[in-house]
C-alpha cells in the first residue's frame, strides 16, 4: 500500500493543469459528460456560460486529453463531445467536490454571513486581501 503520509510536490505544470481541469465552466463541463456524449448547443442550454466561455473551456479540456471532439456528418454539420477514457476517472473526484459543495452549502452560507457582517475595522489587515 503506498504511502500517503508524504505531501504532494505540485509543479507549475500540475498546478496548471488543476486551474484548467477544476475551473468553475470545467466541472460543469464534465458533470454534464460524464453522463452523455453531447452537443456543443446542448451544453450551452446545460451550462450556464457564454458561448466563447464553453469554448474555451471546452478547448483546454481537449488539449489536456479529458475531452475529445467529434465532427457528426449530419447536415448541418454538428460537434459533439465526450469524455476520455483519462477523463473518466475524473468522474469520482469531480462528484467528491460537487457533493460536498452540497452537503456543506448552509455552512458555507452561513460563514458567508458571519464574514460579510463583521465590520471593516475588525477584519485583518490589507495584506489579507480584504
Amino acid at each position: 500500500m503506498p504511502d500517503t503520509s508524504q505531501r504532494l510536490v505540485l509543479t507549475a505544470d500540475h498546478r496548471e493543469v488543476l486551474a484548467q481541469v477544476l475551473d468553475k465552466w470545467s466541472v460543469l463541463v464534465l458533470e454534464e459528460l460524464c453522463e452523455a456524449p453531447r452537443r456543443f448547443n446542448e451544453l450551452r442550454r446545460l451550462v450556464p456560460v457564454t458561448q466563447k466561455s464553453l469554448t474555451a473551456t471546452l478547448r483546454r479540456l481537449e488539449r489536456n486529453g479529458i475531452v475529445d471532439r467529434e465532427v457528426v456528418d449530419v447536415r448541418p454539420v454538428a460537434v459533439r463531445y465526450h469524455i476520455t477514457p483519462l477523463g473518466k476517472t475524473l468522474r469520482d473526484p469531480v462528484d467528491a467536490v460537487l457533493r460536498w459543495t452540497v452537503e456543506h452549502g448552509d455552512e458555507i452560507e452561513q460563514a458567508r454571513t458571519r464574514y460579510d457582517a463583521e465590520p471593516a475595522s475588525s477584519a485583518p489587515g490589507p495584506e489579507a486581501g480584504r
